[in-house]
């Protein structure tokens, strides 16, 4: 299955199998994974998201923040936590943010020191097309894959998705 992705450039099968990079993801036999790759290739996929989202304008940061906010409103200083960075520096992305209308700044009602980060409608939208514009063009990416590898890369995403929230969330009971 290869989708394209209009403005990401795809390459063919054949193109993707080179023996380069097969020997840069697996080890000098080609079966098992030769140390540190998957550091190198979780950057390198990471990298390859943030030329998806360039089509929208967005940076990765941007798109993590836009991806937590769906899920719910939230104060900056939790999004600096959930994204493992310093509050200066969430403050910037969502100054961003703000300034594009896809995020809104809220006074709490039950405190009003307290500041409710939400999507704007726009936001709504925007984090939806990044959605779908990172999916297909990892969907292109796994085409590259024969058969049941490609289901299999796919699914292996999902699981590090699992792995990250319930790490996290066993990070914060620690707290």
């Amino acid at each position: 299955m290869m989708v394209e992705v209009s403005s990401v450039p795809s390459i063919s099968p054949a193109t993707a199998a080179t023996a380069a990079t097969t020997t840069a993801i697996t080890g000098p036999a080609g079966d098992s994974p030769a140390t540190g790759t998957y550091g190198r290739v979780a950057a390198w996929l990471s990298k390859r998201v943030e030329v998806a989202l360039a089509r929208m304008d967005l940076t990765l940061p941007q798109y993590r923040v836009l991806g937590i906010l769906a899920e719910g409103s939230a104060a900056a200083s939790g999004l600096a936590d959930r994204l493992a960075v310093r509050p200066p520096s969430i403050t910037a992305v969502i100054d961003g943010l703000v300034a594009r209308g896809l995020v809104e700044r809220k006074q709490e009602d039950s405190d009003r020191r307290k500041i409710a980060l939400r999507l704007t409608a726009e936001g709504v939208r925007t984090v939806a097309e990044a959605d779908r514009s990172v999916d297909e063009y990892l969907a292109s990416i796994a085409g590259c894959l024969p058969g049941r590898d490609q289901a299999t890369a796919l699914r292996s995403l999902e699981l590090w998705g699992r792995a990250l929230t319930t790490f996290h969330q066993a990070r914060r009971q620690l707290q």
